[in-house]
C-alpha cells in the first residue's frame, strides 16, 4: 500500500493474561478496530507496551495483526530505538514478515544532535525496503526533532510522513505549513486531534481512539466534507473524555476501559506498568454507565 497515509490509526494495545500475551484477545481486538473503520493498525508502539516484549512476542503479534487485517488496511509495526545498529538489525530481522511500513520513534534517553537524528533516520530508511513515520515525542525522548531536520528527511523516498507529538502547538502548527506535498503529518497528540485536523494534519495515531472509536472516525469524516460544524458536534463528547485516558500511565486507563467493555479479558499491564486508581476507574465507570443510560 503506497498511498498517502491519512485518517484514524488504531496502535493497538498489548493485552496480558496472567503473564502471557493474550493473543485471542488481540486478534479480536484489531478485527473489531478494522470493523469500526479505522483506516490503519499500529502495533508494537510504546501504548502497546512494546519494551516488555520478547523477540517471539514481537514477532507472533506482527503475524497476528497481518493475518486479521488480510491486506484491508496497511499495518505499521512500531520498530526504534536509541541505538542505530540495533534499529538495523531488527529490521533485518523482521523482514520475512511483509507489513508495510514502520513508525520508528526518535532515539531516546542519549539525546542526540540534530545531526545525530537525521544520520539516524537516513541509516533506518536505508535499511528497508518499507514505509517509514518518524514519531517525534520529546517529552518520552527528551530530545525534539526540529521541523527543519524533519523537512530534510522527507525528501527521503520511503520516509513519508511523521507522526507528531512535539508537546508544541506552534512547532506543529508550522510543521503542518510546511511540510512538503505527499508528506503525511498524523498528530499522536489525543487532545489535539481536532485542533490538528482543523489546521490541516492528515489524520492521527491515537491511543484513545480505542475507546468511542466511531466518534473519532465520524471526526475524521466531517472534516474531509468540510463541515467543521459537525466535525467540531463529534469531538465536544470526546475533549472531557480523552484527558481521563491519560490521567495515569498510558495504557493503563484505557485497557480498564477494554477490560469492562468485554473487549478484552483482563487489564493487565507488564512492570513497571501495574493498574488505575480506584478513584480513575470510579470515574471511568461513570462515564460509561451515563453513556448507556443516554
Amino acid at each position: 500500500m503506497t498511498a498517502k497515509l491519512s485518517g484514524l490509526w488504531v496502535p493497538l494495545i498489548t493485552p496480558f493474561k496472567d503473564g502471557a500475551v493474550d493473543y485471542a484477545s488481540y486478534e479480536r481486538l484489531a478485527a473489531h478496530y478494522i470493523a469500526c473503520g479505522a483506516d490503519g493498525l499500529f502495533p508494537l508502539g510504546t501504548t502497546g507496551e512494546s519494551p516488555t516484549l520478547d523477540d517471539g512476542e514481537v514477532e507472533a503479534l506482527i503475524e497476528r495483526t497481518l493475518a486479521v487485517a488480510a491486506g484491508r488496511v496497511p499495518v505499521f509495526v512500531g520498530i526504534g530505538g536509541n541505538a542505530t545498529h540495533k534499529v538495523e538489525k531488527t529490521l533485518q530481522r523482521l523482514r520475512r514478515l511483509p507489513f508495510d511500513g514502520i513508525v520508528s520513534v526518535c532515539p531516546y534517553y542519549n539525546r542526540p544532535s540534530q545531526d545525530g537524528l537525521v544520520r539516524h533516520f537516513r541509516a533506518v530508511a536505508s535499511a528497508t525496503d518499507r514505509q517509514v513515520l518518524i514519531y517525534n515525542i520529546p517529552y518520552r525522548t527528551a530530545v525534539n526533532l526540529s521541523n527543519d531536520s524533519l523537512i530534510e528527511l522527507a525528501q527521503v523516498p520511503n520516509i513519508v510522513g511523521a507522526k507528531d507529538s512535539s508537546g508544541s502547538l506552534a512547532q506543529s502548527l508550522d510543521l503542518l505549513a510546511r511540510k512538503p506535498a505527499g508528506f503525511s503529518v498524523l498528530t499522536g497528540e489525543d487532545a489535539l486531534y481536532f485542533t490538528m485536523m482543523a489546521n490541516g494534519a492528515d489524520g492521527g495515531i491515537l491511543a484513545a481512539s480505542h475507546l468511542m472509536t466511531e466518534r473519532f472516525i465520524e471526526v475524521g469524516r466531517r472534516f474531509a466534507a468540510n463541515d467543521l460544524a459537525g466535525a467540531r458536534e463529534a469531538w465536544t463528547p470526546l475533549a472531557s473524555f480523552v484527558p481521563l485516558l491519560f490521567a495515569e500511565a498510558n495504557p493503563m486507563p484505557i485497557k480498564y476501559c477494554l477490560w469492562r467493555q468485554g473487549l478484552i479479558a483482563s487489564p493487565e499491564c507488564r512492570l513497571p506498568l501495574t493498574r488505575i486508581s480506584d478513584a480513575l476507574a470510579r470515574q471511568l465507570d461513570q462515564i460509561f454507565a451515563e453513556r448507556r443510560a443516554a
